[in-house]
């Protein structure tokens, strides 16, 4: 396993290897903290392309909070070990000043549209504009054929779409499914902040969205999402942000089920001080 810090020497290394452009490149952008669910993206990626590229870099730019970017976990030791045993080829590891090396101010121009200013967009001002200026810039250096992610990341997937639609780039997006903990907690660097209490609070969102996938055709969606928000509130520890059904290609909210609609169900709380999200595919 290969471990770049610089963009100039991982874009020679994968020149050098890559000369007759016969290898197909998988990328996996992560802020490391890894858990199995980045592994599962790192092994679909082996699984589709001949060499597999990770980054570990926590972006400043999509935190609208600095408390939550300062607390965000570092674990490298433990990641590099993880990625090294998963099969990984190549990490990169960049500094803030080797991806923004004329500062942070300037971002790609692009225009999101309702996908960018609703859900997490309300909640996190300015998340998606980072997030769109990191994964630019981290697809410029490495070139990938494929870019894998997450389904727990349902929008940023979508935004990302956009992203690679705008720039008319030739990637293409590859979203694995979440991956989850016995209990149905989805998997994320987040979840090791929770103490013992929170954490099997933590559970209950996952059993929301259960609920609503399985009774959706039988009750009017209002009555699901107010139920569950009921049940939510029951418990102190959890301050549900949003709990909506949405079309799964637009994000915009769905009144009634059909079934030749595609819908997703997402949800963000606070578990005690932790943000987290969740989602499933309705169909």
């Amino acid at each position: 396993m290969q471990v770049f810090q610089t963009a100039a020497d991982i874009q020679n290394y994968l020149l050098n290897i890559n000369q007759l452009k016969e290898n197909t490149i998988g990328f996996v952008p992560t802020m490391g903290a890894l858990h199995a669910g980045h592994i599962s993206l790192i092994q679909a990626s082996k699984k589709q392309t001949s060499l597999t590229v990770c980054s570990i870099f926590v972006n400043p730019t999509q935190f609208n909070d600095q408390k939550d970017f300062e607390k965000y976990p570092i674990h490298l030791d433990k990641d590099l070990e993880m990625l090294l045993a998963a099969g990984c080829d190549i990490v990169f590891i960049p500094s803030v000043e080797e991806i923004y090396p004329t500062g942070t101010t300037e971002k790609p121009a692009i225009e999101l549209g309702y996908i960018g200013k609703t859900l997490d967009a309300t909640q996190r001002p300015g998340h998606f504009e980072g997030v769109v200026q990191v994964v630019k810039r981290l697809l410029d250096i490495v070139q990938p054929d494929f870019l894998f992610l997450g389904q727990k990341d349902y929008q940023q997937c979508m935004v990302l779409s956009r992203l690679i639609e705008h720039f008319q780039l030739p990637i293409k997006i590859m979203i694995c499914e979440t991956m989850r903990e016995t209990d149905g907690l989805a998997m994320s660097s987040r979840n090791a902040r929770l103490n013992p209490e929170e954490r099997a609070a933590a559970a209950k969102l996952s059993q929301a969205l259960i609920y609503i996938k399985e009774h959706i055709s039988q009750k009017p969606i209002a009555v699901l999402i107010q139920d569950q928000l009921n049940i939510l509130a029951e418990d102190a520890l959890i301050k549900t942000e949003y709990l909506v059904v949405v079309n799964g290609k637009t994000l915009k909210p769905i009144d009634e089920y059909q079934k030749e609609t595609p819908t997703t169900v997402l949800i963000a709380a606070k578990v005690g001080e932790v943000r987290l999200i969740d989602n499933m595919i309705i169909q």
